[in-house]
């Protein structure tokens, strides 16, 4: 797994990451409206919790990524 996580270029998993941060763009990201619902306490939905991680996915591979990076 760590062999494929290697291969992936920055370049390519930054585009990725501004992208699912922002879509959709119009009326409000939904990373913003879930972040919103869960500071709010409103999030209960699985189908809202999934979407949240599914949003934050590629920013989480792409820390993990750069941390493995860093430790050489």
């Amino acid at each position: 797994m760590w062999d494929f996580l290697d291969r992936i270029p920055y370049s390519i998993l930054i585009v990725v990451t501004v992208l699912m941060l922002l879509a959709p763009f119009r009326p409000m990201p939904h990373v913003v409206e879930k972040l919103v619902m869960l500071k709010n306490g409103t999030l209960h939905k699985p189908m809202d919790i999934f979407d949240l991680f599914y949003h934050l996915l590629p920013l989480i591979i792409l820390i993990i990524k750069f941390i493995r990076a860093q430790r050489g």
